[in-house]
C-alpha cells in the first residue's frame, strides 16, 4: 500500500505484516483508493478541510486526503493493531502535528471541536455498524452540514438523516457516498 497522489505520493505505507484477523483490517486498495478519490473531488475540493476517518484501520483514507491537500484529519478507531499501523503510518509521513487518534470505539468518541467536511466510514462488513457510527458522529458534532459522507461496505447503504449521492461497486467493495439531509 502506498500513496497515491499529492504531496506524499508513491510513499509507502506500514505493512500488515501477517495482519490481525481479529482486528478485521481490511486496508482499501490502492485501485479502489483512486477510484475513491476521483468521486470525491468531482464533489468536494480536499484543500483546507478536516476530515474524520471512521474505524480508521492502517488510516490510509485520511492520510491520502492529507497528501491532497487537507488540513487536519482525525482518526477513530478501538483496535491495538489499527492504532499501532496508524501511528506508525503517521511517523513515516511526519504528519502528527496534522492528525488527531482517537484510541475508542466510534459510540465512545468525544464531542467534535470542530466538525468535518469530509467522513470516512469504512466499518467491518456485514456487522451493520455503520448507520450507528453516522448518528453517534453527528450527534457529537463531528459532521458538517455540507459534508460528504464516503461508506464502504459490500452492498450500497442508507441512513436515516442522510440522503444517498451515488454508489459504485469496486470488486466485493460498494463505496456509497452520501450528505447530511436538510
Amino acid at each position: 500500500m502506498r500513496i497515491i497522489a499529492g504531496r506524499f505520493r508513491g510513499h509507502p505505507l506500514t505493512s500488515l505484516g501477517k495482519g490481525d484477523p481479529a482486528a478485521h483490517l481490511r486496508p482499501t486498495s490502492d485501485r479502489v483508493r483512486e477510484a475513491l478519490f476521483s468521486m470525491i473531488e468531482a464533489r468536494i475540493a480536499l484543500g483546507d478541510i478536516h476530515v474524520l476517518d471512521l474505524f480508521a484501520g492502517t488510516g490510509a483514507l485520511g492520510l491520502e486526503a492529507l497528501s491532497r491537500g487537507a488540513r487536519h484529519a482525525t482518526f477513530v478507531d478501538s483496535g491495538r493493531k489499527a492504532q499501532t499501523l496508524l501511528r506508525a503510518n503517521i511517523a513515516k509521513l511526519d504528519v502528527a502535528q496534522n492528525t488527531t487518534l482517537i484510541p475508542s470505539p466510534v459510540k465512545s468518541m468525544p464531542n467534535a471541536q470542530k466538525a468535518a467536511q469530509l467522513v470516512f466510514l469504512d466499518p467491518p462488513y456485514g456487522k451493520a455498524l455503520g448507520e450507528e457510527a453516522l448518528i453517534v458522529a453527528q450527534a457529537r458534532g463531528w459532521i458538517a452540514d455540507t459534508a460528504l459522507i464516503v461508506w464502504e461496505e459490500t452492498r450500497p447503504q442508507k441512513a436515516e438523516g442522510f440522503t444517498a449521492l451515488a454508489s459504485r461497486r469496486y470488486g466485493d467493495t460498494t463505496v456509497t457516498l452520501l450528505e447530511p439531509s436538510p
